[in-house]
């Protein structure tokens, strides 16, 4: 329904423009502005054939956009929330406003998020292809696995959104059906560093115990050709932040150097080595420090 009216649109501008052309069009050339309408026209049907053609991650609600106005109506500036959170002002909470669920699921499954995630990954892709690179098979990028790699929309969908307060007990179990789908954005850039010569290496929060399962999962979404597998021992009670800076500073020392390195929490992100470079996807449902 929404590429029909999308093509009433487009036939609309078209029609428009040509009928500003009038001899211009046969004489000369196409005006400036009708020029600009009809390349308009045409970036607006690509874009539908993209999003027809996107894998659907998960589809428990009405595909309508980010729909702010339910946060409005909610009484809380749910965009304004997210949008702290996203830039690391809000730290330290434990739930999202339970006026923001709507505002949340419709951002997270009605395109937004996609498209969210696609400019990062875009930016991460252009930021590869320029690498140079030394040719000795060392370069390799970080990886987090739980909302970059693969997505648990199809849980948190089912939990509110990130309302509910996390049950690790309920989340392991989904854990372990190894049903999570892949995030498209991210395995574009995974696909694209393999063809460049960077090895990729996930470094998850998820624990060794899951090991088997998380291999199942990603290989089961098409992942394959990783350096690395890094999950975080069994009882281990430092911080995220703690954990990963400390497991890439290993990779550091055994002489390799992290070029990249791409996750949804800043906890991913954050803690010497870094990497050269970082890239933050969005993920408005739970907070990890």
């Amino acid at each position: 329904m929404a590429t029909a009216k999308l093509l009433v649109i487009v036939v609309a501008l078209l029609a428009t423009a040509s009928s500003s052309c009038g001899a211009w069009e046969v004489n000369i050339r196409m005006p400036t502005a009708a020029r600009a309408m009809e390349q308009a026209a045409a970036r607006l049907l690509e874009r539908a054939a993209d999003d027809v053609a996107a894998p659907v991650i998960h589809a428990l609600r009405p595909l309508v956009g980010s729909a702010g106005d339910l946060g409005r109506r909610g009484g809380v500036p749910c965009d304004s929330w997210r949008l702290a959170v996203e830039a690391y002002n809000k730290r330290d909470w434990r739930t999202v406003p339970a006026s923001c669920e709507d505002y949340l699921g419709h951002y997270m499954l009605g395109g937004h998020y996609r498209r969210d995630s696609r400019v990062v990954v875009d930016e991460a892709v252009a930021y590869a292809e320029g690498l140079k690179l030394a040719g000795n098979g060392r370069e390799v990028w970080v990886f987090d696995i739980d909302e970059t790699s693969l997505s648990n929309l199809p849980y948190y969908a089912k939990h509110g959104f990130g309302t509910e307060l996390y049950n690790s007990t309920s989340f392991k179990e989904y854990v372990l059906e190894g049903s999570a789908p892949v995030l498209p954005e991210t395995q574009r850039l995974f696909r694209k560093l393999i063809s460049l010569g960077i090895k990729p290496v996930f470094l998850t929060g998820r624990t060794e115990d899951q090991r088997a399962i998380t291999v199942a999962n990603l290989r089961r979404q098409g992942y394959s050709g990783w350096m690395n597998l890094l999950l975080k021992p069994v009882g281990f009670k430092a911080s995220a932040v703690a954990y990963k800076s400390g497991e890439r500073q290993k990779l550091q020392d055994a002489g390799y150097v992290i070029v990249g390195n791409i996750g949804d929490q800043w906890s991913d992100i954050i803690g010497a080595p870094e990497g050269a470079r970082t890239f933050k996807l969005p993920d408005p449902m739970y907070y990890i420090g």
